[in-house]
């Protein structure tokens, strides 16, 4: 893609046994909690440095929405996100011009 490169992940969550203070290589995972599922969808530009053009996050349980909706919500923001920094709706982003006083002639 010519407007920049789009990163989607989608990470589950689990709790376990370990303290967060003192990790610890081996961790038994609790199976009676809850393992949510985290969304992450990150949108590059093209540049020698990679720059954030847009992105999204989406982790943990939303109890008051349906799991269809969540995923309806979570595909549409990640869209969005995919579509930054393409056509003429580029939005401004600081640094992305540089203006400087010309001398006096």
């Amino acid at each position: 893609d010519t407007s920049g490169t789009f990163v989607q992940l989608r990470l589950g969550l689990a709790q376990t046994t370990c303290r967060k203070r003192a990790p610890q290589r081996h961790c038994r995972v609790l199976e009676s909690r809850r393992k949510p599922t985290c969304l992450a969808c990150y949108k590059f530009d093209t540049g020698d440095v990679p720059k954030v053009l847009d992105k999204y996050h989406n982790c943990g349980p939303s109890h008051h929405l349906a799991a269809k909706e969540i995923r309806q919500r979570d595909e549409a923001e990640c869209r969005a996100v995919e579509e930054a920094g393409r056509g003429g709706d580029t939005p401004y982003l600081p640094g992305m011009f540089a203006f400087s006083r010309g001398l006096p002639a």
